[in-house]
């Protein structure tokens, strides 16, 4: 659940929208992978569990003009078709980003991130006011069953609950009230776009042919094996080296001749083996090879499922290893992922779409910064609409 809450914030956000169009920071991530077993005796921790951080930001060279430090808590940074936003309410969006900056960097790296995430926000609440018109045009009711729903897929797709999620926002400091309106008006946001998007977002089998074989490493699957194992560390107590590792291999060697006369593999690992996966009864589940150091992976792979290696040594001690399945290596079909694919070009041509539609709302939008420049108001004519027709 640790990198959940920054896939999260495609939500709270709004970025139903902003994913879509590259307006803000990409938030909502991949389904969450299911981490495999992570033995003692990978070659790295990174190996086999992907360590996600949190990119050092960037500072912007120079606010944008009407980004003055002085500035009056009430005072009106942007006017968007003479809606004002004021700086208290860039303050409040601000506020949870900046909480979680702060407890990650120092102070003065938090005060020059400032700026640019000053701009990113008030571009947001630009664009967030310009979709909020043209939802009222629309008039589009999101229900709270819809909210509800979104919820849930997210939860879903996460293999999180609905209660892990409200306390992840919770702990950045946020309503999970103000949190389900936001998505609430994501959702609206995605509806009116999706009326001008009829006929645009289709895929045809040639689009699904051609990324298939653009992408065909993707589709491919290596060779793999499952094993389990245990594992006898040298006891570095002792303070003779070579006693210390002739006990734990003399050890190994017992544990061994008591797999061969007929003792359950599993029980043996879950009251020996010293790595995590005892609790396992030793299994490790499938691993490819690059992933495990290499005496270990030469003697796993070259076992067949159902046999038992020979003790073998590596830097982390004493192994005795079962291999439990084997995978020959293999190409998925393009039958098989032919509805992923597609659901892949669509999003693409919909992040397309999106930009096209908020550029083409700022454009015809009269937008006032204060101390900057202000936007030409556009004729009555050019104004956008939701027809599918139109723009």
């Amino acid at each position: 659940m640790k990198n959940c809450f920054h896939s999260l914030k495609v939500l709270v956000c709004l970025a139903t929208v902003f994913a879509l169009c590259g307006t803000a920071s990409a938030f909502w991530g991949k389904k969450k992978d299911k981490t495999p077993a992570t033995p003692a005796e990978t070659k790295t921790q990174t190996t086999v569990e992907t360590k996600t951080e949190t990119p050092t930001p960037k500072p912007t060279p120079a606010p944008e003009p009407n980004a003055a430090k002085s500035a009056a808590p009430d005072h009106v940074a942007v006017a968007v078709n003479g809606f004002e936003i004021k700086e208290n309410q860039i303050e409040a969006q601000m506020a949870p980003q900046i909480k979680n900056l702060q407890r990650q960097f120092p102070p003065d790296m938090v005060e020059k991130y400032k700026s640019q995430l000053r701009q990113q926000t008030v571009e947001r609440m630009i664009i967030e006011h310009l979709l909020d018109e043209q939802v009222a045009k629309a008039g589009v009711k999101i229900t709270d069953s819809d909210v509800n729903d979104q919820i849930n897929e997210m939860a879903r797709q996460q293999q999180m609950s609905v209660q892990d999620i409200k306390q992840m926002v919770e702990a950045s400091g946020q309503n999970f009230n103000d949190v389900k309106e936001r998505i609430r008006r994501g959702l609206g946001y995605q509806k009116v776009m999706e009326a001008s998007w009829a006929g645009k977002t289709d895929v045809n089998d040639s689009e699904v042919q051609k990324y298939y074989n653009d992408n065909k490493a993707d589709f491919e699957t290596p060779e793999q094996v499952r094993a389990s194992h245990i594992l006898i560390k040298v006891d570095p107590n002792i303070t003779d080296p070579n006693e210390a590792k002739a006990k734990a291999r003399a050890k190994a060697e017992d544990l061994l001749k008591q797999i061969k006369a007929g003792a359950d593999f599993a029980e043996l690992a879950k009251a020996n083996s010293a790595c995590p996966s005892a609790s396992r009864g030793g299994d490790l589940d499938y691993f490819r090879r690059g992933q495990m150091v290499e005496p270990f992976e030469n003697a796993a792979f070259a076992l067949k499922p159902g046999q038992v290696s020979d003790v073998v040594e590596t830097r982390f001690g004493y192994h005795i290893i079962k291999v439990t399945d084997h995978k020959d290596p293999n190409t998925t079909a393009l039958e098989q992922v032919k509805e992923d694919i597609k659901k892949v070009l669509v999003s693409q041509k919909q992040r397309v779409l999106a930009r096209e539609y908020i550029e083409d709302l700022k454009s015809n939008a009269t937008i006032a910064y204060i101390g900057g420049s202000q936007t030409a108001k556009p004729k009555e004519s050019n104004t956008p609409e939701l027809k599918a027709t139109e723009k």
